[in-house]
């Protein structure tokens, strides 16, 4: 692990798509294929390795749900709720850079 912490914190998130599925799961446990629908463009494969990485880190949390077929849950741990005042200054500033450099307006074809 490197000894500075804002490389230890970028070894264990060391994508967007993690962030964003730390993002997705503030506002509480979900199943693998509602990630999938909310973390729009991930792969089933990044999806399952990323909340893999995530859960060894102790970021979140898998419970196995009592249903046939078995079906899993993911959490946030107390861990992964710390990160989320990070999320939210990541979302500041992406609204902030977003008005201050708009995308240009696409031009319809005739």
């Amino acid at each position: 692990m490197p000894a500075c912490p804002v490389a230890a914190a970028l070894t264990i998130l060391n994508n967007p798509w993690k962030f964003l599925i730390v993002r997705s799961l503030s506002e509480g446990p979900l199943r693998f294929g509602e990630l999938k629908t909310r973390v729009t463009g991930i792969s089933p494969k990044v999806l399952s390795g990323s909340l893999a990485d995530l859960q060894e880190a102790g970021i979140l949390s898998r419970t196995v749900l009592p249903s046939s077929p078995p079906r899993a849950e993911y959490a946030l741990t107390g861990l992964g709720r710390e990160f989320l005042p990070v999320i939210g200054a990541l979302a500041r500033f992406g609204m902030a850079y977003k008005a201050r450099f708009p995308e240009p307006e696409k031009k319809e074809e005739a």
